[in-house]
């Protein structure tokens, strides 16, 4: 049963009130500012009912109320209808608003309103907080240079309203941060919709986005709302966005360029305003070579790009998302792991970890699953065995040769992470000249496409 608080409301307003709610929650009434603060102070509430006039001494009362109780709604009641003082009220951080006298069913009404919006608050809540999402820029584990300057430059692009490409290999953490960059947004008050384009089929995909009418097909028993409506006024995340057909590629564009789409089986052009945030795993460049991707359609939503190393790019960040994880997965789990051995720490030093952040959190919950002492050993966190001589772009030979032009790649490729792509600077930074960069550049097939602008 919910606990009510009703202060300064007219005796022959008790009655009214009691039967209003009667045997839906338990109400105490009371009067007197410091009584009222004094109540508050001790005691939990999930409604406050607030009678107040229209003098200054209330506004300030109000202000107090909302400030104390941020998380319960205030109800605020007046005989006064002054719609200055309405604004204020609501401004301050009152649910709603009724004029005295209020009738039995509108007080049921607006408890029964407000009870509403405060479980849809903590469900919301309970969803955000099992979402992979981070919702700080400042909780996000980054301690190598080229991810410090990843988040400095997220930080920037989420405070504008300009479609950002988010590249990198698959399980980088591009879905997770494309939730950050919208929960510190001007927009972080509105929806925030995910959609992975490769995991819907292509004849689905479309009305997955735009919606449709009812009969636009033959299973379309009813109309459905796309993602595009489901976002307006907030973000809508298109991951895989390289997986999306040339079709579709097309009404995209239009979406971007003019906010507007009509849903499937429909004539009625539909606004949305909404923010776009895409990623992928993909080198677009080279698949508009290809001619998988429209060329416009990139240049469109490349506005702000942004490539998200790979973990092997981030060694400073290994061991600490690495506890982060195993401290997650231990809480969750009820272990009492909390370390890891010395030779499991360098085997998650040394190891490559090609599936990235994701692999890495897979491995560590695993390893929590299986270990029975207070540390995980090298055994439980069953790595694969990496073969000395690896594939790589430009190596001619096996053997040494083949790891030492490894190597000599991702050297490359973290100095130019650290450059901010700028091979100048990497190229100073590796105590080379621009033109032996530029050479190795090429051999290893080393791209990004900020480079093709510059061609």
């Amino acid at each position: 049963m919910y606990t009510i608080l009703a202060y300064a409301i007219p005796e022959e307003s008790h009655n009214i009130l009691n039967k209003a709610l009667d045997g839906k929650a338990n109400i105490c009434f009371c009067s007197g500012q410091d009584s009222l603060m004094s109540v508050l102070k001790g005691n939990e509430y999930d409604l406050l009912f607030l009678f107040v006039g229209n003098e200054n001494s209330d506004m300030i009362l109000l202000e107090k109320v909302c400030q104390r109780v941020p998380h319960t709604p205030v109800i605020v009641i007046s005989g006064e209808e002054n719609p200055e003082f309405v604004v204020h009220a609501l401004k301050s951080g009152a649910f709603d608003y009724l004029m005295y006298p209020v009738s039995a069913s509108r007080f049921e009404v607006a408890t029964n309103k407000a009870f509403e919006n405060k479980s849809l608050r903590h469900e919301i809540a309970y969803l955000r907080h099992k979402q992979d999402i981070v919702y700080h820029f400042d909780d996000v584990i980054a301690f190598s240079p080229g991810m410090k300057q990843v988040l400095k430059s997220l930080e920037k692009f989420s405070k504008t309203d300009s479609t950002i490409l988010i590249t990198g290999a698959t399980g980088t953490g591009k879905s997770f941060l494309s939730g950050t960059v919208h929960y510190n947004s001007p927009r972080k008050q509105k929806p925030f919709i995910k959609i992975n384009c490769a995991n819907i089929p292509e004849e689905l995909l479309e009305s997955e986005l735009f919606g449709h009418e009812k009969g636009a097909f033959t299973s379309a028993e009813k109309l459905r709302i796309g993602r595009f409506e489901q976002a307006a006024g907030g973000t809508l995340f298109l991951d895989e966005i390289g997986e999306i057909s040339l079709g579709l590629q097309t009404k995209l564009l239009r979406v971007l360029e003019e906010k507007c789409f009509e849903r499937v089986g429909g004539n009625k052009t539909i606004f949305s305003d909404v923010r776009v945030i895409a990623a992928t795993n993909k080198d677009l460049p080279e698949e508009i070579e290809k001619g998988r991707f429209r060329e416009d359609l990139y240049y469109r939503i490349n506005v702000l790009p942004i490539r998200l190393p790979a973990l092997r790019e981030r060694h400073q960040c290994l061991l600490p998302l690495a506890q982060f994880f195993l401290n997650k997965y231990a809480t969750t789990l009820g272990s009492n792991v909390h370390g890891f051995t010395d030779r499991a720490l360098e085997q998650i030093k040394t190891y490559s970890w090609p599936g990235n952040i994701r692999q890495l959190a897979n491995t560590i919950e695993r390893a929590v699953i299986l270990e029975d002492n207070d540390l995980i050993d090298t055994y439980n966190l069953s790595l694969p065995v990496e073969k000395s001589v690896r594939s790589t772009p430009g190596a001619q030979s096996p053997g040494m040769n083949g790891s030492l032009v490894g190597q000599e790649k991702e050297l490359i490729l973290n100095a130019l992470e650290a450059c901010l792509w700028v091979q100048k600077n990497a190229a100073e930074k590796l105590g080379v000249s621009p033109r032996a960069l530029n050479y190795k550049v090429k051999k290893f097939g080393i791209t990004h496409p900020n480079w093709r602008k510059h061609r």
